[in-house]
Order: C-alpha cells, then structure tokens, then sequence
C-alpha cells in the first residue's frame, strides 16, 4: 500500500500542488533546493535536502537532462525522436530500437492486456486528429475510418531483434500515458544513486517521492477538477508515487462537450465517465498507466481492478463529481 503519512486526509481530486512548507525545523548545514523547466509539454520540477549546494545543484542538472534526453527520444512531435521514426517507418518494415524504448512499449503492452485495451498507446492512429490549442476534432467520418487501426496486438515486438512492426498502415503510437511517470522513476533513480534520500521530482500529473520531509509526510493537494485555484484536500505522504488523469489537463468544449485528450481506445473519443482518476502506488511508471486506464474503464471496472493490484490505490471523481475511494483510502478517510 502507499506510503501514506499518520495524519487522516479528506481524500479528493490530486493537481500535486506541493505544499512543502508546514512545520519543519531545518537541519544544521542542510537545506531544500528546487528547481523547475518546461520540457516534454508539462512542467518539470525536482525538489531535493542536500548538505551540500555543489552537489545539489549537480543532481537537479542530472534530473533535468535526463528528461530532455528521454523528450528527444520518446517524443511523437520530435521529428528526429525514436519514437517518431516507428511511427513513419513500422508499418513498411521492422525497426530496430533501444532497449529503452522497446522496454517501454513491453510495458505498454502489459498494460494493454491488464486493462483488457483500456490502456493503448495506438490511441493516437485516432488521436492525431484532434488539436486541442485550436479547439479542432475529427469528424465521425474520419474516427470511423481510423478507430481499427487502434489496436494494441497491432504492435507486434520481437524480443530476440528488438525489432518493433506494425502489423497494419495507419497504425501510430503515443507513450503520452507512461512515459512522464517513466521519467519521473528514471529521475528518482538518478538521485538515488547520488545518495539523496528526501526529494520529490513531478512532471505534470505525475510525481513520485522518496523519503519524507523533514520529519514530517509530504503534503500533496488534491484539486477541485472544476476550479483551477481549489482544492479538496490534502494527501500526506512518504514514498510514495502519485499520477492523476483529468479532463481538465488538455481540453476544448464546443456545443457544450468537452473533448479532452484522454481518449476510449473503444470509441476513439474522449472518455466521459469520469472527471479525474488520481493512483498511489509504489514507482510513476504503473501510476501513470493506470490513471489512464481507470479513467477511461470508469468507476466501477477501474476500483475492481485497483482492488486486484498490490500496493496500489485510487481516488476516482465521476462525471457528477461525486468522490470514489479503493478499500486502502476508504478505510484511512474513514478513520476518527
């Protein structure tokens, strides 16, 4: 189960606004340093206890290259990135790829088979379409000429080559739905290997911590989907990796329907059970998969397969904004 701090929390929707400064006393010859930058889309911050500012700031300059690199790697829109070259090039033959990369896509199709299709980076055969700066969406012409090409078994991945194919024309992938929280595990681990013990690193809404601060748990906040300055409440929390899906991160509304970014690989539309699905769980990586895949299983399919997973945990608000707990939290918020 996650990590989660002593003090009872009124349990809602996460926007992992960080409120980092409750009542800590600061150890001698030690202090907090954070940084942030605007890379894969979202922005990126580190936030670090070190004795030392050298080495802290070295460790943050770590933090923030390994996200450029994995930016420039895993990028649909990079047109020199990994990623874009098997998205122009699978369908006409093999490509050989980095262990990294072909690590992430086995991940994805693990995924894809836990969630039965809910979880499917091939999301973007239709996603592409949609253009949410300018407020543009496919026609239902134009979804249901595309919608077979979603399809995760499309992907096919041969392990002894490291060869990835595309078993179809049309078919395009997106690792939007894993691969900030693979970042974010990828940036705790750099810093683990520097020795730094109590750091946060987020990349949008995905974070993940590790030690707790200063003695007292993390304090995350949980905002109101439909209020940008509001939050609901506030999770305390140690070790712990928290990732939130929500159709207030990317969006247009036209004739009164929000289209937003997470997609139903089923419809090719935006998924419209729920308003936000935030995940607890052990690393980013799986937090970040699964709060797609919730969202778009909606309520009661998604807290059924929380339920089946070890350590993870979910906080579900629906399309009437009413609040969802898995077993783990429920017990915690109903605690006196």
């Amino acid at each position: 189960m996650p990590r989660i701090g002593k003090r009872p929390a009124s349990l809602g929707l996460l926007c992992l606004a960080l409120l980092t400064g409750l009542a800590w006393q600061p150890r001698a010859r030690a202090e907090w340093f954070s940084r942030q930058a605007a890379i894969m889309g979202t922005r990126v911050g580190v936030e670090l206890w070190h004795d030392q500012a050298g080495p802290a700031r070295a460790a943050m300059d770590a933090v923030l290259a390994e996200f450029r690199r994995l930016d420039q790697a895993l990028s649909p829109f990079i047109e020199e990135s990994e990623l874009a070259r098997v998205n122009r090039e699978a369908a006409s033959h093999p490509v050989a790829v980095s262990a990294e990369l072909f690590g992430l896509l086995e991940q994805s199709r693990h995924f894809s088979e836990l969630t039965h299709g809910a979880f499917d980076i091939t999301f973007a055969s239709v996603g592409y379409l949609y253009d949410y700066r300018q407020g543009r969406r496919p026609t239902d012409a134009q979804i249901a000429a595309r919608l077979p090409n979603i399809d995760y078994r499309q992907v096919e991945l041969d392990p002894h080559t490291r060869q990835v194919h595309f078993g179809r024309p049309g078919v395009r992938i997106d690792l939007g739905g894993i691969a900030k929280g693979y970042a974010v595990d990828r940036a705790i681990a750099l810093l683990q290997e520097r020795g730094i013990k109590h750091a946060l690193v987020s990349a949008g809404g995905d974070s993940r911590i590790i030690g707790d601060h200063e003695g007292r748990p993390w304090h995350i906040g949980i905002r109101a989907p439909r209020d940008p300055q509001g939050m609901v409440a506030v999770l305390p929390l140690t070790d712990t990796a928290i990732s939130t899906s929500g159709d207030y991160e990317r969006y247009f509304e036209a004739d009164g329907v929000r289209y937003h970014h997470i997609l139903n690989p089923r419809t090719g539309r935006s998924a419209r059970e729920e308003r936000s699905v935030t995940i607890l769980g052990p690393n980013a990586t799986e937090t970040d998969a699964l709060s797609t895949s919730v969202f778009v299983l909606g309520t009661q399919a998604g807290l059924a397969l929380v339920e089946r997973l070890p350590e993870i945990e979910a906080v579900i608000i629906d399309s009437q904004g009413r609040m969802h707990y898995s077993d783990g939290l429920r017990a915690i918020h109903k605690r006196p």
